[in-house]
């Protein structure tokens, strides 16, 4: 049974942490320091305090000894600023049947969206080892009500307890679910997107260009949050950011090694999808990168692949964010405009498919 300490503890520290970012401009740059710039890129305020204030708590990433501790560690991180709880949305819990055993997942719908309309297949980050339906949460609940759609969040098998394609095949799994039961889930098989943040939108991308070889249909759209598309190549972005800006090049490090720990399965396009050999016949997309974090150019040399291959694509970097950005709107300010911006792009996306 937790300790009385260990049950108020975190209730101090989400207290605290809103109580800072609720302070005005100046007191939050006073704490967070002198404005970064680097690449000709502003770091926003918001996210400049976040660092700092994980920095004096010791945290310098995402990763940890092991799988256990850094699941722990993002579970206690994301509910740190409390719950953007959006109202007027319905979530239903619910399980995928499958060849590896049940996936969990879990249904939201907005309240007022009673007609069939499109579905978006979501998959969480966190490197393919840490990240689960409650650490996105926040961000499902939003997407759904902000750009008017239905939202069916994945969990996957996660690494190294089962190492890649594990949660590339179960990415496809999910999708070729929710395409089987369309109906079911308020939708049909034409109306059926994929989406996901860092590792999320990795597996978002892969079953957005490979459903096809598996006699699927293929997406209708796909949302990529700051995706990462090829571990084989380090591009300059991760040299500039793999330090001081959440996600390190020690994480992706340690979370490439616990994925795919044979180098040689790294160049697989179920993995790295950038080195796919014909991306043209994906889905119109929507590409989000962030102007301090180490994916950056890999997401937009994905982005460009796509245009080049006659895909319909909308690239926006927000230059000055961080990785992660996309589940932290409970801290509002900057990192929520950004939501915003995305919900609206997923909803005109889906509008023009």
């Amino acid at each position: 049974m937790p300790t009385f300490v260990e049950l108020v503890q975190p209730k101090v520290e989400t207290a605290v942490a809103r109580g800072l970012f609720a302070l005005p401009g100046p007191a939050k740059r006073l704490l967070a320091g002198s404005p970064i710039t680097v690449d000709g890129q502003r770091l926003a305020l918001e996210a400049q305090l976040l660092l700092k204030l994980q920095q004096l708590g010791g945290q310098h990433g995402l990763s940890a000894g092991n799988a256990e501790v850094a699941r722990a560690a993002m579970r206690r991180g994301s509910g740190l600023f409390g719950s953007a709880r959006v109202p007027g949305v319905v979530v239903a819990d619910r399980s995928i049947p499958g060849p590896h055993g049940a996936l969990n997942a879990r249904v939201y719908r907005p309240r007022e969206l009673t007609e069939p309309g499109d579905l978006l297949v979501f998959y969480h980050g966190g490197g393919w080892v840490i990240g689960d339906l409650d650490t996105h949460d926040d961000l499902c609940r939003f997407l759904a009500r902000h750009a008017g759609v239905r939202v069916l969040s994945v969990e996957y098998r996660l690494a190294p307890e089962f190492p890649f394609p594990a949660a590339y095949d179960d990415a496809l799994h999910a999708y070729r679910f929710a395409v089987e039961h369309a109906e079911e889930l308020g939708s049909s098989r034409e109306r059926i997107a994929v989406g996901g943040d860092s590792a999320g939108g990795n597996l978002a991308a892969s079953v957005a260009v490979h459903a096809a070889t598996g006699g699927l249909p293929r997406p209708s759209f796909q949302l990529l949050i700051y995706p990462a598309v090829d571990a084989t190549t380090r591009r300059p972005s991760r040299e500039l950011f793999g330090n001081g800006f959440l996600l390190t090049d020690g994480d992706m490090d340690w979370f490439m090694g616990q994925y795919a720990p044979s180098v040689d399965e790294r160049g697989d396009p179920r993995l790295s999808v950038l080195l796919a050999e014909d991306v043209s016949a994906a889905p119109p997309a929507h590409v989000v990168t962030a102007g301090f974090d180490p994916l950056r150019d890999e997401g937009e040399a994905y982005a460009e692949r796509l245009a080049g291959a006659g895909v319909p694509v909308v690239t926006r970097r927000f230059p000055d964010l961080i990785h992660g950005f996309a589940s932290l709107g409970a801290v509002g300010g900057r990192f929520r405009e950004a939501l915003f911006e995305i919900a609206g792009a997923l909803r005109a996306g889906l509008a023009l498919r």
